[in-house]
């Protein structure tokens, strides 16, 4: 394949492309096509490490370890932390906890109850209703009277220690007091505060429209030429070159490197096809042979050589029982000993009188 006579991409870009395309294309074949190549080599071998070891390892034996591995700390889980505090509750704190309510339960009704009702019915309610009467005498006569005197005290002790001192003290001490702070303060804010604020107005007034308003009128002029005359026509030659050099340059080399990953992905791919045809015509194909036509052919003699031995072995064993035992009345005729030549299986001879124990054990 001629990558020199590739037409330019975007139709005639000038000679400029064609200058830069060439060593990117060189570059490209020297470097991309080695990357890619050992890159699909490593996919393909992780691809077979993956099937192959990882998989099969994973589910034999790492999955069967984890799933052991639950089951035994959810085992110990319920030794520890479930089944003594199951069994603690169950069988010791319900029955005891069931007990005390019975022992509980027959006190009360038995003891408590009683005891309760007779206090109740004959000491409580007279005792109570005696009191009742006692209050209500000494409450009338006593200490109606003696309530009304103390309540009367109080309130005059209270109006002369609580109310008549605070009265006294804002009428003839703070009354007077406020008043002056209040024509003191009003005099601090006309003849003080007043004219100090003015002069701060103007002062702030003044540094404003002479200093601030000048300085900064500068610095706006300042920045609108430093944008117009600096940041604006490096900001266009910088967006201009950036654009000759996407154009001219990188889109190229980008379209170059791209061509090169497809033409790397194809000879990648090619030389797999090459690489399987030739293992199948070195390895794949010799041993389907050798297994089709030498191994296929001896494991079908040795097959049918063992089962003519079996077959002679279980025959002599019964000719020997015959001639030791006898022959057991209605005993139906043994099949002749099958050939090599024979196609009739092996399993259709009758089976001797031990061969269900044997195929049992």
């Amino acid at each position: 394949m001629d990558m020199d006579k590739r037409p330019p991409a975007g139709g005639g870009d000038g000679c400029l492309v064609g200058v830069i395309r060439v060593p990117v294309k060189i570059v490209a074949v020297l470097v991309v096509l080695p990357v890619r190549v050992v890159w699909e080599l490593l996919v393909a071998a992780g691809r077979a490490v993956h099937r192959h070891v990882l998989g099969p390892l994973y589910v034999h034996v790492v999955e069967p370890l984890l799933r052991a591995l639950g089951w035994l700390l959810t085992t110990l889980f319920k030794i520890v932390f479930v089944w003594p505090w199951a069994g603690l509750w169950r069988y010791v704190l319900v029955p005891v906890g069931q007990g005390l309510a019975w022992l509980a339960r027959g006190l009360y009704e038995r003891v408590l109850a009683p005891a309760g009702r007779f206090l109740t019915t004959h000491l409580l309610r007279p005792l109570g209703a005696g009191l009742a009467w006692l209050c209500r005498g000494g409450m009338r006569y006593l200490l109606a009277p003696l309530a009304k005197g103390v309540t009367r005290i109080v309130w005059a002790l209270g109006m002369a220690l609580f109310f008549w001192p605070w009265v006294a003290l804002w009428r003839y001490v703070l009354t007077p007091v406020g008043h002056g702070i209040a024509w003191l303060a009003a005099a601090v804010y006309g003849y003080v505060l007043t004219p100090v604020g003015h002069g701060l107005v103007w002062l702030a007034v003044a540094v404003f429209r002479y200093l601030l308003r000048p300085v900064g009128l500068g610095l706006a002029w300042l920045i609108v030429a430093v944008y117009r005359y600096l940041l604006r026509p490096v900001g266009l030659g910088t967006a201009w070159l950036a654009a000759g050099l996407y154009r001219y340059v990188l889109t190229p080399a980008g379209q170059v490197l791209l061509w090169a990953w497809h033409v790397a992905g194809r000879i990648v791919a090619a030389l797999w096809r090459g690489l399987k045809l030739v293992g199948w015509v070195l390895v794949g194909w010799p041993a389907s042979r050798v297994y089709r036509h030498v191994l296929t052919p001896v494991g079908h003699a040795v097959r049918e050589v063992w089962r003519t031995g079996r077959a002679a072995v279980r025959e002599a064993r019964a000719t020997v029982r015959r001639a030791l035992f006898g022959t057991p009345p209605g005993e139906p005729a043994r099949s002749q000993a099958r050939t090599l030549g024979s196609t009739t299986a092996a399993d259709a001879a009758p089976a001797d009188e031990i061969s269900l124990p044997r195929r049992q054990g």
